[in-house]
């Protein structure tokens, strides 16, 4: 059978949708061709879980859109996300460790294509929507600062200063870069105009909450909910499809920041505690693949993600263990100290700077000319500016973020 007996079996098997839909055989936006593929999506759609989204289904963009004639929503916003200078820069922060250049040690892009791996295997293995799964796990870091979260952290005790009613938090910056900082098509304040599905799932998914093992998606959650500075507390991801990526960030990072650790001469696999390693195994490797497996083994078949009791306690005591031996270590809390000097002294810099702009421009200093510059075409002219500063520093890797700390402060 050749390729045009092939084509012409799908417009067969489609023909009574097709019938009527006109055909402009050079056209690159062909509306046969779109329906043609909308009607082959949905048809594959038809063959996930019960509980996987369909693409059909979703709630929208803020901006309404045109379809596009070859992807589904939640492929172009993966597409809109890895194109974005956000995610580039990913490549240059820390994820734990100081030096996201050193090839050894885990920087944070890839520990967002490690989420992505873990959770695309998770999601085909219980039959869920790969496209929404891939968008989310992607664009769940854009938002993070430099410095990991020593720099989220000490960001957060700055904005605090100016007013406590402030935080910074990377799940909520993540939302911000998608919806207002990042600019696509040379329009502002759109942001990359994420469809609610993806955006419901960058904002949800909270990887710091150690004891959580059961996941429940929260379908019913209010759309503008999502847009809640709560100061913290997090709703579960209104999707199975962002309750897979939630899990499998922690999935990414428990075993592999005990390979930087080692490294670093902090601490290695054999020092984790017996009670641990007997249910979870001793390597990156043994602990991924028994996680992984314990959750499709209990999630099948089932509107949630789910690890056993034994497998999720495990979890979160090797969790716990990593915070008391790497993230509180002595040579950690030497780094965390001098990220702190770093982003203090550039926050106050920078926002002292934003009382005299003009100043600023004509200092001859290019970060503070920089600043004023990216206060010039920030989206949001209204904002004050502790919120512009944020966002700027926010947005630095690390790299530009010790030359800017070196611009002002050395002589």
């Amino acid at each position: 059978m050749g390729a045009m007996d092939k084509e012409q079996n799908l417009f067969d098997e489609f023909s009574e949708a097709m019938a009527g839909v006109p055909l402009a055989a050079d056209s690159t936006d062909n509306p046969r061709d779109q329906e043609l593929l909308s009607l082959l999506r949905d048809s594959r759609e038809k063959h996930l879980s019960p509980y996987a989204f369909k693409s059909k289904d979703s709630r929208g963009r803020r901006f309404p859109e045109d379809p596009c004639t070859v992807r589904s929503d939640f492929e172009r916003d993966t597409g809109r996300i890895i194109y974005s200078q956000a995610f580039r820069r990913l490549r240059h922060k820390t994820q734990v460790f100081f030096n996201p250049q050193n090839d050894h040690i885990c920087s944070r892009i890839e520990h967002v294509i490690y989420v992505n791996y873990i959770a695309t295997t998770i999601s085909r293995a219980l039959n869920l929507n790969l496209d929404l799964v891939q968008a989310i796990a992607l664009g769940h870091d854009i938002g993070h600062s430099p410095f990991g979260h020593s720099g989220e952290k000490t960001l957060n005790e700055c904005i605090k200063k100016i007013d406590p009613n402030l935080f910074f938090q990377h799940e909520l910056q993540s939302l911000r870069v998608a919806d207002i900082l990042s600019e696509r098509n040379g329009k502002k304040g759109e942001g990359l105009n994420l469809s609610f599905e993806v955006r419901d799932g960058i904002v949800s998914h909270c990887g710091e909450t150690y004891s959580e093992y059961k996941l429940f998606p929260d379908r019913k959650k209010p759309t503008d909910s999502i847009l809640l500075r709560d100061n913290g507390h997090h709703r579960m991801p209104a999707t199975l499809e962002g309750c897979v990526v939630r899990i499998a960030d922690k999935i990414a990072y428990v075993g592999r920041d005990i390979e930087d650790a080692a490294r670093a001469g902090i601490l290695e696999f054999e020092d984790i505690p017996p009670a641990i390693t007997s249910t979870l195994g001793s390597t990156n490797s043994q602990i991924i693949h028994r996680l992984v497996t314990d959750i499709i083994h209990n999630s099948l078949n089932r509107d949630a993600i789910i690890l056993s009791d034994e497998s999720g306690q495990a979890m979160e005591a090797l969790l716990k263990e990593n915070v008391r031996r790497i993230y509180q270590s002595e040579k950690v809390k030497k780094y965390e100290m001098r990220v702190k000097s770093t982003i203090e002294g550039i926050f106050e810099a920078l926002m002292h700077a934003m009382s005299d702009p003009q100043k600023a421009h004509s200092s001859g200093n290019p970060i503070f000319a920089g600043l004023v510059e990216y206060g010039l075409l920030y989206p949001d002219q209204t904002a004050p500016p502790v919120q512009i500063v944020t966002d700027y520093i926010s947005g630095m890797t690390d790299p530009f973020a010790n030359k800017c700390y070196e611009s002002i402060y050395w002589v």
